[in-house]
């Protein structure tokens, strides 16, 4: 009877434990879907390598920087800190119009430091839109795209490092109700065939996802609830799908207009969103505070339209930039430029 018993219960204990084992193995790490948008625009912000060691301490396992840079890349190395690498605007037509340019920038932004610098992501542009500011740069956006992700393909490294854009949310003609997202006309001929190039090479869409801006141009229509996901309850219903927070709507949104084209599936990574804390309407202190604490939180789940996996986001950004403008745009960080903590909030959701 006791040694039935011993049995039984050396079972169940193994058992349980077994269960323990595989329920941590594939419980979600929500921590790891938050990443930290290292920008540069500053004449008083602290080295690279202080930067880097600021993500280590402060428990940021991913960074978005804009371009090659060389003295973030040498930090970066053996940090274990996944990046999206930039490829600067300007740097494009060169990238576009010589794949040999495009095989000599990946040897040295890429092959140079992988995998000891863990790229995860080439970013081929930002906000490039051929009706928009930068409507210069549309033409070469695809061609480099190619150029790189052939380049990183001859290395056999296709499945590791993924090359894709980001893009704003300017792109979008409607995005309400958000199942009725869809491309502005004048942009589906620059569109469509990067998300076709997105589907063959089974790479993520960046956009650039900001509720702040969305509600200070529309404070009427736009509650700060919404804005903030403060809501309780749901704000809109589309169909079987309903949304307590613009941020979901308008990734969602998003998410519709990829698959209105019918071109094919394709996900997106939040390669930016923030709020400021001064320089504009409703850019105060509590109101980032509240936003951005939420958006950490936010990460552990999907949207209404794609529930089933969390959502990699990218905050912008690590520091205020007082070299950039308008003033609003001094005060996205999360840290002063002397590394002291702006928020209260940790990094892990």
């Amino acid at each position: 009877m006791s040694s039935l018993f011993s049995i039984t219960k050396m079972f169940s204990f193994s058992t349980l434990m077994l269960l323990l084992q595989l329920f941590t193995i594939n419980l979600p790490h929500a921590d790891a879907q938050i990443g930290v948008c290292y920008g540069t625009m500053g004449d008083n912000l602290p080295p690279a390598s202080e930067v880097v060691s600021l993500y280590v301490s402060n428990s940021i396992t991913r960074m978005r920087i804009y371009y090659t840079n060389q003295d973030a890349l040498n930090a970066l190395r053996n940090s274990n800190i996944e990046l999206i690498l930039g490829v600067a605007n300007p740097d494009l037509q060169a990238l576009a119009t010589s794949s040999n340019n495009a095989i000599q920038w990946v040897q040295n932004n890429v092959l140079n430091y992988f995998p000891y610098v863990k790229i995860k992501y080439v970013a081929v542009g930002n906000e490039v839109n051929p009706v928009g500011a930068n409507s210069q740069y549309a033409q070469y956006v695809l061609p480099a795209i190619q150029n790189i992700y052939q380049a990183i393909r001859a290395q056999g490294l296709q499945d590791q490092i993924k090359v894709t854009t980001a893009i704003d949310m300017s792109m979008l003609g409607n995005s309400y109700p958000p199942s009725q997202g869809s491309f502005r006309a004048d942009v589906r001929s620059y569109i469509d065939p990067i998300i076709g190039y997105l589907v063959y090479a089974n790479a993520p869409l960046l956009a650039n996802i900001y509720p702040y801006f969305s509600y200070a141009d529309n404070p009427t229509d736009i509650s700060l609830s919404y804005a903030l996901f403060t809501s309780q309850t749901v704000v809109v219903w589309d169909g079987q799908y309903g949304y307590k927070n613009l941020f979901d709507a308008m990734l969602d949104a998003l998410h519709a207009a990829i698959d209105n084209t019918g071109i094919g599936y394709v996900e997106v990574v939040v390669s930016e969103s923030g709020w400021p804390s001064d320089g504009g309407f409703a850019a105060t202190y509590n109101n980032a505070n509240t936003y951005l604490g939420n958006l950490i939180l936010r990460s552990k789940t999907g949207t209404p339209r794609r529930p089933s996996k969390p959502t990699e986001i990218y905050i912008f950004a690590m520091f205020d930039e007082n070299q950039k403008s308008p003033e609003i745009e001094k005060h996205f960080g999360l840290f002063f430029p002397n590394k002291q903590k702006k928020y209260t909030f940790g990094f892990t959701a």
